[in-house]
């Protein structure tokens, strides 16, 4: 039995080696832009393809060289690194995709997720393809996903609002503004604002339920749900728990009398018009957001199943 559990082991890590070999060979393609995923901490989640990519282009542009540079030296990849953020992006971004035009391969990352969100990498990417470059994901980890997947607040439709204001009056009033949203939110919040932002949500969500991780795969990963106020107890209780990087979800309004005749009406309009015109003539009837009665228009259009 354990000679037979030997060769099978072996028979894996044969597969897998081969599989890594082959996608170092041919994963990467000249003049192709690759957006890839990197760890939020724990090492292990940077997958086989995104080390093959990183290794295999002519450039990774990076958020903050130094950042990538421990993270490439632990998986032993030289590729060279240029560093691409939000003071030098939009004037390197032309540089990078005269290189794609000439046949190099690009990869870009930041300093830890997936590009583009809440990170640098938007201009680029925009650029790349205004320019006929193929864009290419490596998707991995993403802070927000990974959060929202083990909150137990509803997944089937968010917003993802990303950092809010860090002075408290802009802070609240766009808090205030998103009160009646009634899709799940996503929020990022750092240390030393994580408990003035979780006590702001305490007083305008009232006692909806509010999800807070820090720390997603690290060693001291943590995470609470409760009212905004247990929420504030909870942290306070233990100063460690107010340090690292946290994802705030809560979740979103209840649909109000208002809310319900507005879709009502949407779902009476879908029955004869595409979606952005059923979407329109609500919006114009109720008084009801268009942008939000679109969202809802493609998600009643869409067939089951989908």
């Amino acid at each position: 039995m354990v000679a037979a559990v030997s060769d099978a082991s072996k028979r894996r890590d044969f597969i897998v080696c081969s599989i890594s070999h082959m996608d170092a060979a041919g994963e990467v393609q000249p003049g192709h832009l690759y957006v890839v995923a990197t760890p939020i901490g724990n090492l292990r989640d940077l997958s086989p393809r995104a080390q093959a990519v990183l290794a295999g282009v002519d450039l990774i542009a990076a958020e903050d060289t130094r950042t990538s540079g421990v993270l490439l030296q632990q998986f032993g990849i030289g590729t060279k690194l240029k560093a691409l953020h939000d003071h030098n992006e939009r004037e390197f971004a032309p540089h990078i995709v005269a290189m794609l035009r000439d046949g190099k391969s690009v990869a870009l990352i930041s300093d830890a997720g997936t590009p583009l969100i809440s990170d640098p990498g938007f201009d680029l990417v925009r650029a790349a393809r205004a320019a006929g470059v193929p864009v290419v994901a490596i998707p991995g980890p993403c802070a927000a996903i990974a959060a929202l997947s083990i909150s137990g607040v509803p997944s089937d439709s968010f917003v993802f609002v990303g950092f809010l204001p860090p002075k408290s009056a802009a802070r609240r009033k766009r808090l205030q503004e998103l009160s009646s949203e009634s899709r799940t939110l996503i929020f990022y919040e750092a240390s030393h604002r994580i408990v003035e932002c979780v006590g702001d949500l305490a007083e305008i969500f009232a006692d909806r339920v509010i999800f807070l991780a820090r720390e997603i795969t690290k060693k001291f990963e943590q995470s609470f749900s409760g009212t905004g106020a247990d929420l504030v107890a909870w942290l306070k209780q233990d100063e460690n728990r107010t340090r690292g990087e946290f994802v705030v979800i809560a979740q979103g309004a209840e649909p109000t009398t208002d809310t319900a005749q507005a879709q009502r009406v949407l779902e009476l309009l879908l029955k004869e018009l595409p979606p952005a015109r059923a979407a329109k003539l609500a919006a114009e009837i109720t008084g009801a957001p268009r942008n939000a009665l679109y969202d809802l228009a493609l998600k009643l259009s869409r067939p089951a199943g989908e």
